[in-house]
C-alpha cells in the first residue's frame, strides 16, 4: 500500500507488517522431544548405546510399545528418552529444540507439527529408526 514515508499511518502500517511476519514466523516451529529406537535398516545403525545396532524393525517397535505403555502408567517420557533413546538427544531427555519445516525428516516433521502442544504420538517411522514424538512447545 502507497504511504507517505515517515508519516504516522506508515509508520504503523510496516511496524504491524514485520510484527505479523515475526508472528507466522514461531508458527512455524515447534520444540519437540523424542525417544528413538534404531533397528538393522536404519540409516544409521548405531549409538551411543550399541555400537551395532542388529535387532529388526519388529523388534524396535515392540520395544517402543513397551516405551509407550511405560509413559501410559505414568514413567516421565524424559526418565525412559534419557535410558532408552538412541539418538544423542538422550542427554537432554530427548529435547531436540525449537524447529521449523524443512529441517527434519518429512514424517518426523509431519508428525511432530500435527501435534498440539503437550501431545504424544504413536510410532512414527523414519529412515533414523521408530520414534516417540512429544511436542513441548
Amino acid at each position: 500500500s502507497a504511504c507517505l514515508v515517515g508519516s504516522e499511518m506508515c509508520i504503523r502500517d510496516r511496524w504491524y507488517q514485520r510484527r505479523v511476519r515475526g508472528i507466522i514466523k514461531t508458527m512455524d516451529k515447534v520444540r519437540a522431544s523424542h525417544l528413538l529406537v534404531k533397528h538393522r535398516e536404519s540409516r544409521n545403525p548405531s549409538s551411543w548405546r550399541e555400537k551395532k545396532i542388529t535387532r529388526t524393525k519388529e523388534e524396535a517397535l515392540k520395544l517402543l510399545e513397551g516405551y509407550l505403555e511405560q509413559i501410559k502408567a505414568g514413567t516421565k517420557f524424559g526418565d525412559l528418552a534419557s535410558k532408552y533413546s538412541d539418538c544423542s538427544s538422550a542427554k537432554r531427555n530427548g529435547d531436540l529444540g525449537v524447529f521449523g519445516r524443512g529441517e527434519m525428516q518429512e514424517s518426523f516433521e509431519n508428525a511432530a507439527f500435527s501435534l498440539k502442544v503437550g501431545q504424544m504420538s504413536g510410532p512414527v517411522y523414519s529412515e533414523s529408526g521408530i520414534h516417540i514424538i512429544l511436542r513441548t512447545a
